[in-house]
């Protein structure tokens, strides 16, 4: 007898919200550790480059800081254990959340198995909450950026997110609406093609980071710190569909 899932569609399969929440949580754990590592084994390296090019700056007037000061509260160690420990603290948000949408979406998620669906919101949290904002507000590495602007940038970045999430929203609404007079192929290609439209224009029309980048850091450790950041983040939500997707198909398998 086969101990494969059997494969039920979504709208006949109810599944209380305690239990996907029980998954998303593990899943959430495991992302944790799993950024965690990244943190140390990737960003870390461009992270210590910069510092030192930031320790070898001479006196900006207006920073408050004078030749010799200590400019760090804490040590580097515990800055880097408090990066590691923010890793488990983001993921376990996103995997509350996650649960959340996970939940409410069930039925229109694409994929005939909850590891489908999963891989598939997954796939979308990374590209609305993480690259998506790293296109338009890409992470800088310690010594880049002016912190008299942070409440600009701060407001930028938390707006243009929130454009992105109401964008997407819309989009699925659009997909919900279009079967009636479309095909099943052409409503997903429509709704596809205007939340893309939707994201350029977002990109193209939200307000540059007022921030310019330093001439002394080089180009090359820029991009490295934010493709690392980028990769954390990726390893992170790619963990948290995965685990979560195999806890929900292991309790939808049928006794052996």
């Amino acid at each position: 007898m086969s101990s494969s899932p059997r494969v039920v569609p979504a709208e006949a399969s109810a599944l209380p919200f305690a239990a996907v929440l029980r998954a998303a949580l593990l899943g959430a754990a495991a992302a944790g550790l799993v950024g965690a590592l990244v943190s140390w084994l990737l960003v870390e390296i461009p992270i210590r480059a910069a510092l030192a090019i930031e320790a070898g700056h001479p006196h900006k007037p207006g920073s408050g800081q004078v030749p010799g000061q200590a400019a760090e509260m804490f040590s580097r160690t515990t800055q880097v254990i408090g990066g590691m420990l923010a890793a488990g603290l983001v993921a376990l948000v996103l995997g509350m959340l996650f649960a959340m949408v996970l939940a409410r979406l069930r039925p229109r998620l694409p994929g005939r198995t909850d590891f489908a669906r999963a891989l598939a919101l997954a796939a979308a949290g990374f590209v609305v909450l993480s690259l998506l904002p790293a296109v338009k507000y890409p992470a800088n590495p310690p010594g880049v950026g002016d912190p008299e602007t942070i409440s600009t940038r701060t407001l930028y970045y938390l707006s243009f997110l929130a454009a992105a999430v109401l964008l997407s929203g819309l989009g699925l609404a659009l997909r919900q609406r279009l079967p009636a007079r479309w095909p099943a192929s052409g409503g997903s290609t429509v709704s596809v093609l205007a939340v893309v439209t939707g994201y350029v224009v977002l990109v193209a029309g939200w307000p540059a980071s007022p921030d310019a980048i330093p001439a002394a850091v080089p180009a090359g450790l820029i991009w490295q710190f934010r493709l690392s950041s980028l990769a954390e983040l990726g390893a992170m939500w790619a963990t948290l569909g995965v685990v979560t997707g195999l806890v929900l198909e292991r309790r939808a398998m049928p006794a052996s």
